[in-house]
């Protein structure tokens, strides 16, 4: 166990690691520690935020497409509008490190608002297998200077891969060490789900 984890107990008594992952702006991301993979000499985590992650979507003009809201500027802009109309559900967007979260409770899914995305081909990475589609749950939704923007959360649960550094904080693997261990940790996860 690392200095930066709490225990948490979840309501059938089961005992629940929590860590902070922190980026170089000192925003910090609390996740499960959902597994322990021992691989290659070194432990490894696989990682779930405690809140719940959501995206936000800008509509294509003309077009039923949506696209990822990458930009750090638009997001800055939009961030009260959508903190607003997410309080009008209950819920409360913070500006978490590597992905935003909401806290608070999301409606049960149902098909009027489930979003299916599809990543075009020429988006793909021709090295990687293709993607699956991603089912999203539609939040909430505004508009802002003639475009409409839509938050969504992942149906699927989203997890991160990380590991204790040298001074005991929890991490995310770089991007050129999660290439190196993707296709081992995988098969080690889908082992132990079995």
């Amino acid at each position: 166990m690392s200095e930066n984890s709490d225990n948490f107990y979840s309501e059938d008594g089961e005992e629940i690691e929590i860590v902070s992952l922190i980026d170089r702006d000192e925003r910090e991301l609390l996740c499960y520690i959902e597994e322990y993979i021992e691989a290659e000499d070194d432990e490894y985590l696989v990682l779930r935020p405690v809140d719940i992650p959501v995206e936000i979507f800008v509509s294509e003009p003309d077009s039923e497409q949506i696209s990822i809201v990458e930009d750090e500027a638009i997001i800055q802009e939009i961030y009260p509008i959508a903190q607003a109309v997410l309080a009008e559900n209950n819920l409360s967007l913070k500006p978490t490190p590597f992905i935003l979260t909401v806290e608070g409770e999301l409606p049960p899914p149902d098909e009027e608002n489930i979003l299916t995305l599809v990543i075009e081909e020429e988006d793909a990475n021709p090295m990687q297998p293709p993607i699956e589609p991603e089912e999203l749950q539609l939040v909430a939704y505004f508009h802002h200077k003639d475009q409409e923007y839509c938050i969504c959360s992942p149906l699927d649960p989203l997890i991160f891969f990380g590991r204790f550094n040298q001074r005991g904080n929890a991490e995310l693997l770089s991007e050129e060490e999660y290439k190196k261990v993707q296709p081992l940790l995988k098969e080690l996860m889908s082992n132990q789900m079995e």
